[in-house]
């Protein structure tokens, strides 16, 4: 079954085609900590929150898109648990650190060999990557801040209503997850009016303070703008067709290509790239000395590599847009293998399981690109 097949399902139908799924299977024969879980396996438990969802008081005024994203959140919401579980020698109690991270990558792929859509992907998977923290709320020193930093991520009412359905999904042997405790977040988000929108900061520059550079607790601060020069920074799998997005977007720009750069090195891709990305550092800055505009040319899939590119065109005053471009995996591999230098396929093929889409977290702008 592909994604438009499974989102007019029911979701009994739902769950009878996940359970045959290898994912929901190794969930199957992962035990949790009867503390918290006292249902038993991840897979049960999984199957209790799909069943939590409808009835909630506010289902049957959702979307059919939200209640899929949401149906699909509760089937892959604990998918990671299996490779994370841990057993403690002394107390016997299990742990599964970093779950949810491992959990939004699985997301991820699993809803791309769907041919999910790109949009309702990342809602997921996001949804996936941080089910966990409204339960925490309470815990947290500034919790407005917390809902609004979620806010340009995902859709605070979604992840409120999820959070209620696992909190009910499950059978414990102490109140370890008091239902108020979500419902703290849905009240934080509301007076922040941020429940169901994003938060409105004053410009660009504010928000990508607040999210890579928080040195005020104001959120009504307002940044003044003046940037020395605007970076185009490209992200996407090799063959996605980024070259192509600039001749016809950004054709007036100076372009710093890694692609270009090992070239001229004669790098190959296999081999160390600390030299490559030297150079190509040592170019950017040249043009971001002049206050010239530029595009940066590269794969750029993990944040991580995002956001140290990103620290170097801010520190000299520039204003940087993101742009994503993400086709078919397909369409991809077609042009890739038309390339000069194709790479191999399943190279793009385990990138694309490491791909970390950006986000408005990251940047003062951001372009998302399908196709064109």
């Amino acid at each position: 079954m592909n994604w438009q097949q499974l989102s007019q399902s029911t979701i009994e139908e739902v769950i009878a085609w996940a359970s045959e799924q290898p994912w929901a299977e190794a969930m199957a024969g992962c035990q949790q900590d009867a503390e918290w879980h006292a249902e038993g396996d991840v897979w049960t438990h999984t199957k209790m929150v799909c069943r939590e969802l409808p009835k909630l008081n506010t289902w049957p005024s959702l979307s059919p898109s939200d209640q899929t994203a949401l149906l699909f959140t509760a089937l892959l919401h604990d998918a990671g648990k299996p490779a994370t579980t841990q057993r403690d020698p002394v107390t016997g109690r299990t742990h599964t650190p970093k779950h949810a991270l491992k959990g939004e990558r699985l997301a991820r792929a699993v809803l791309r060999d769907l041919e999910c859509d790109l949009e309702a992907r990342e809602q997921i998977a996001h949804l996936v990557r941080y089910h966990g923290r409204p339960a925490f709320l309470v815990e947290k020193e500034h919790p407005a801040r917390e809902v609004i930093w979620h806010s340009w991520l995902l859709r605070n009412e979604l992840l409120y209503l999820f959070a209620l359905a696992d909190t009910r999904g499950r059978q414990t042997s102490s109140m370890t997850r008091p239902e108020d405790n979500v419902h703290l977040w849905k009240t934080v988000a509301e007076e922040n009016d941020v429940f169901r929108d994003r938060y409105p900061f004053a410009n660009d520059q504010a928000r990508f303070l607040f999210y890579n550079r928080p040195s005020t607790d104001d959120l009504h601060y307002v940044p003044h703008e003046d940037y020395r020069c605007t970076v185009t920074m490209m992200s996407g799998l090799p063959g996605s067709g980024k070259d192509s997005w600039l001749a016809r977007n950004r054709a007036e720009l100076a372009v710093v290509s890694l692609d270009e750069v090992r070239g001229e090195l004669d790098v190959d891709p296999t081999e160390n790239q600390g030299s490559v990305v030297q150079a190509a550092k040592e170019k950017c800055r040249e043009l971001l000395r002049a206050g010239q505009d530029l595009a940066f040319n590269a794969t750029n899939l993990v944040r991580q590599t995002r956001r140290g590119w990103i620290r170097l065109f801010t520190d000299y005053g520039a204003r940087v847009e993101l742009v994503y471009v993400e086709p078919p995996l397909t369409r991809i591999l077609d042009q890739n293998r038309r390339r000069d230098r194709p790479v191999p396929e399943q190279v793009i093929r385990a990138l694309a399981q490491k791909c970390e889409p950006p986000t408005w977290a990251e940047a003062h702008g951001l372009v998302v690109v399908e196709s064109f």
